[in-house]
Order: C-alpha cells, then sequence, then structure tokens
C-alpha cells in the first residue's frame, strides 16, 4: 500500500537538462520541490550528447532555428534565458569550455560536468530527487496532482512534465509525456524523429558502396538549406547536414545536395579549356573524395576527354551536380534521433511561463513541447530556457 502523501509546492516529472534546470530555478526561489524519473541517474541524455563532451549551447540562438507548429512560441523564453545566461552558470562552477564551428560551446572536459553542475543547483534549492522510481499513477483533484512513484505518493499544486520525447529508447525515452498531456486536455501535435540520419533504396542504393566517404555539401528541402558535412552510410545519407535538413523532410519528398558549393557557375567548361585532355572524373577528384568522384562520374556517363564533351553537356553535369536529387524512402527512426520533432502543442500553452492554458498548474517543458531546435547546441538551449521559464513561474 502506498504511504500517504507527502507535500510539495511543485512536482517535476524528468531528471533531463530541462528538469533539472527546472526544478533548481524554482527550489532556489524557496519552492518545495520533488523531481522523479525512472531512469537509474539524473541527465543521462546530457551525458551521452556531444560525444560526451555536451554541446551545451550556442551562441546563434534565435527563435528562427526552432521548428514549431507556432514558430513565435519559443520567443519569449529564449529571450529571456538566453546562452550568456546559461554559459554564465557554466563558468560560476568552473567548467572549462570551447567554441567549436558555428557557435557550438562545448565542455573541455566530459557532460558529466554539465550534470554535476545542475545537480548541485538542486542541491542549493533544497530539491528532493528521486531517480530509478517509476510513476504508476497521476490524478488530479482538489487543486493538487497527487503523483504514485513505487511505493510512495506525492502531493502538490504544480506539475511539470519534462519527460522528453521518445528519441533514443535505449535511453529510456518514452512516449510518456504525450499520453499524460492528453489525458489532461492538450493536443499533441504527431511527434516524429528528427536530426536523424535519412535511408535510401531504389537506385540510390548504388551509394551505400560509397559508405565511409564524407563531404561538405550544400542540403536543400524545399525551401531550407544547410552547408555541413554529409556523410555515406551503408543505409544512406548522414553527418550535419543531413541531420539538420532530416527535421524539414517529408516522406516522399525529394532532398537535393550539392556537392560542390565553392564552384562557381561555368566551372566545368573553363576546366575544359584549362585542361582538355582530363576526363570528367579526373576533374571531379580534385574537389572531391575519389571514390565519390569516380561513382559520381559514372552515374553522369560522360566518357572521355572533356575536349570530346559538348558544353551544353557539361553546363547539365554542373546543374546536376549542384542539385543532385535522393528521394530517402525513411530516416534510421526514434533509435537514431537525436531529437523527437513535434509533441505537446503550443497553442494550449503559456508562452511566457510553460503553464496549460486550460489545466492551472501543470506545465509542460523541453523537448516533450513541439518545439524543435537545429543540431548544436539549439535544443540544450531550448531545455535550459523553458525549464527556466517554468521554474520562475510555478
Amino acid at each position: 500500500m502506498p504511504q500517504s502523501d507527502t507535500h510539495y509546492d511543485v512536482i517535476v516529472l524528468g531528471a533531463g537538462g530541462a528538469g533539472l534546470l527546472c526544478a533548481a530555478t524554482a527550489g532556489q526561489r524557496g519552492r518545495r520541490v520533488l523531481l522523479i524519473d525512472h531512469a537509474p541517474e539524473a541527465g543521462r541524455k546530457i551525458v551521452i550528447s556531444g560525444g560526451g563532451r555536451c554541446n551545451f549551447t550556442n551562441i546563434h540562438t534565435a527563435p528562427d532555428r526552432y521548428i514549431s507548429a507556432n514558430p513565435h512560441f519559443a520567443k519569449s523564453a529564449l529571450g529571456r534565458y538566453t546562452p550568456s545566461d546559461f554559459l554564465a552558470l557554466i563558468e560560476r562552477h568552473r567548467i572549462a569550455w570551447h567554441e567549436k564551428t558555428l557557435g557550438q560551446l562545448f565542455c573541455d572536459g566530459s557532460a558529466r560536468q554539465v550534470v554535476a553542475m545542475l545537480l548541485d543547483e538542486c542541491a542549493a534549492g533544497g530539491v528532493d530527487i528521486r531517480v530509478d522510481h517509476p510513476i504508476t499513477a497521476i490524478d488530479h483533484a482538489d487543486a493538487r496532482y497527487r503523483v504514485t512513484h513505487g511505493a510512495r505518493t506525492a502531493a502538490a499544486p504544480a506539475l511539470v512534465i519534462a519527460t522528453g520525447g521518445p528519441s533514443i529508447p535505449k535511453m529510456g525515452a518514452t512516449g510518456f509525456a504525450y499520453d499524460l498531456a492528453r489525458r489532461f486536455g492538450l493536443k499533441v501535435v504527431e511527434p516524429r524523429p528528427a536530426l536523424v540520419p535519412l535511408t535510401l533504396g531504389g537506385e540510390d542504393v548504388l551509394f551505400r558502396s560509397l559508405s565511409g566517404v564524407s563531404t561538405e555539401v550544400i542540403a536543400h528541402s524545399g525551401k531550407t538549406a544547410f552547408r555541413e558535412a554529409a556523410l555515406l552510410t551503408h543505409r544512406g545519407l548522414s553527418g550535419p547536414a543531413i541531420l539538420q535538413i532530416s527535421s524539414y523532410w517529408r516522406h516522399g519528398e525529394a532532398i537535393a545536395l550539392d556537392f560542390l558549393p565553392d564552384r562557381p557557375d561555368g566551372w566545368l567548361i573553363e576546366a575544359k579549356r584549362h585542361k582538355p585532355r582530363a576526363t570528367l572524373a579526373q576533374s571531379l577528384r580534385a574537389h572531391l573524395p575519389d571514390r565519390l568522384a569516380d561513382a559520381l562520374g559514372e552515374r553522369l556517363a560522360l566518357s572521355g576527354d572533356l575536349a570530346n564533351l559538348p558544353d551544353r553537356k557539361l553546363a547539365e553535369a554542373e546543374r546536376r551536380l549542384a542539385r543532385w536529387s535522393f528521394t530517402p524512402n525513411g530516416t534510421e527512426g526514434y533509435a537514431k534521433a537525436e531529437v523527437t520533432s513535434g509533441g505537446i502543442a503550443t497553442d494550449g500553452l503559456s508562452s511566457r511561463t510553460m503553464e496549460a492554458r486550460k489545466m492551472p498548474g501543470l506545465y509542460a517543458i523541453g523537448e516533450a513541447v513541439d518545439v524543435t531546435g537545429w543540431l548544436g547546441g539549439y535544443n540544450f538551449q531550448w531545455a535550459w530556457a523553458s525549464g527556466w521559464a517554468a521554474g520562475q513561474a510555478v
């Protein structure tokens, strides 16, 4: 039989980045906070992030780098808790860090330093943390949320959903947040894997023989484009450019890769003038990995010296190399997705406090919400900003 209720001011479900910062913020405001997670330790996704060094924010954070059914929703929280605010916390805890490309900030040492920092902040706020505590029941009555976890029950006027999405299920990720949100009348935007490798079939399967080859490209999906590295894999396409574009791609659509983003118009015709005895593949090898250059040359099926190829054929080859079309047949799913796109609909939440409009005392933050950032620290910044916003409000 469960023991009698223990009363708190707020119960936070999920000890990931958003939940930890929310609990610490509320606790340091004098709230009595309970933080519960079914995982055996707090911050499991933080620990594996950034190759174990945690890409904890991005200095270029802006609302237009997030995907949501309401593109304006993230503005308030991101504007009030910025990368500089989190960086100040990092430096206060004397965690050494460095900036990599495109504004990405990483720990010099281990991602575990970030988890330890957040746990220290929770301790400073007197937060009661319970890990390895599966939740067996949640009820709401008399303006209180009652949570049963193991043999214990706890009650509070505020409940924060910070349990993330189903990406990386081997870490214990589930769709728990969506089921709970629906129970309390909140809508859910259909979740799907994001920042995820794409798989290829049909004629594109021939590129699998190039598994392990990487090159810088511009990846296009509709009007969206990213310039970063693409990696050819035994299943399809990966690498930063592909992970970025995957968040915008929809099943059945094509994506296009510009394999030579630094080549000006007419470069092949110019190459013909300067090296008329070179083949197309040899010309491509000057700018691409050899295996990829040979495969693209073979696909373009322009044999012989450049001198013997008409300018119009070379111009056509240029156009195809600049917009090489692939039609992925799917993704590698939640198992390989860094985050989940979609989630608890923002139209039911306050953008300032993250509180449900029609369910007083219920909050949703982090990846559980329909706000998905670009690759490169943006999703952590959303976790910190939304967690801080709710922590200030509960």
